[in-house]
């Protein structure tokens, strides 16, 4: 069946990004959120993006409009009933996202490919919220989903290969590079190789090894990294580090290496008593 129209759920930054680069790869979109002020702030999300790129001399005005009007914002559900492609960008709970799921599968038609853009968490659990388990995938995008090239493309256990080709494909006509993930393993490729690194640079500064400066230093400059660990917690919030790394404690068998450090709990602490994660680290 060809695609021709894809959900998104979620308008956030990750939503707002994926439903962005469906739209500029020809794609009519639904995307969806649970209250307008969000649908909204998506949609202004994408139009300030597409202006700065038109005023780089990158896209004229005119694609830029056309972009914005292959894509539909909504607060319903029932909108996606004539999708044929879903891609769920809603925040990392497991729960949440089967609740998703279980709504989706009802919603869309039973050819319908569901797929979750989750950075960690169990495309097998999710899938099994659904009547179609096989034809649910991980398509993971990275943050800013319009610049980062990289989608990995993750295997439940009852995913086909069918479903997975097509998610595949998909990801390349929206212009990415997919990487297929094989197994579902908690972390998949990027986050298994990252949460470590983050975890290690917290604990050398908790054990006064180095200031935060210079250990993002060090690995810019060492490692060739464009960002330092504390520069990348900073940019995707530390709640989140601190949200994937319980999980993968939990799911890889309560490794001390997954243990989460104490200044990552403050941290994240501070935000909840009104200090921002995303741009905190140099700040804390």
């Amino acid at each position: 069946m060809e695609i021709k129209k894809i959900g998104v759920l979620g308008a956030g930054s990750m939503g707002n990004g994926i439903a962005q680069v469906a739209a500029q790869a020809g794609y009519q979109v639904v995307m969806r959120d649970i209250e307008d002020r969000f649908v909204e702030n998506g949609l202004k999300a994408i139009d300030k993006f597409l202006a700065k790129t038109v005023e780089k001399g990158k896209m004229t005005e005119e694609l830029k409009k056309g972009i914005l009007s292959r894509i539909k914002g909504t607060t319903r559900m029932e909108d996606l009933k004539d999708v044929d492609f879903v891609i769920e960008a809603v925040f990392e709970d497991l729960e949440l996202k089967r609740g998703v799921f279980k709504t989706l599968d009802e919603v869309t038609g039973p050819h319908v490919i569901l797929t979750t853009n989750t950075s960690s968490m169990s495309v097998t659990e999710i899938a099994m919220a659904t009547k179609r388990p096989e034809k649910v995938a991980g398509m993971h995008f990275f943050n800013p989903a319009p610049l980062m090239k990289l989608v990995e493309v993750i295997r439940g256990y009852y995913t086909n290969d069918e479903t997975t080709q097509v998610v595949m494909e998909m990801a390349r006509k929206m212009g990415k590079e997919p990487v297929e993930v094989k197994r579902d393993t908690p972390g998949f490729i990027v986050n298994r190789l990252m949460i470590p690194h983050f975890l290690e640079a917290i604990r050398m500064a908790e054990e006064g090894i180095a200031s935060i400066e210079d250990i993002d230093k060090a690995v810019k400059l060492g490692l060739n990294y464009p960002m330092g660990p504390f520069e990348l917690m900073d940019l995707t919030g530390a709640d989140i580090a601190l949200h994937v790394t319980e999980y993968l404690y939990k799911e890889l068998n309560k490794e001390s290496k997954w243990s989460t450090p104490t200044l990552l709990r403050s941290m994240v602490r501070a935000g909840k008593l009104g200090r921002k994660t995303k741009g905190g680290w140099y700040k804390y």
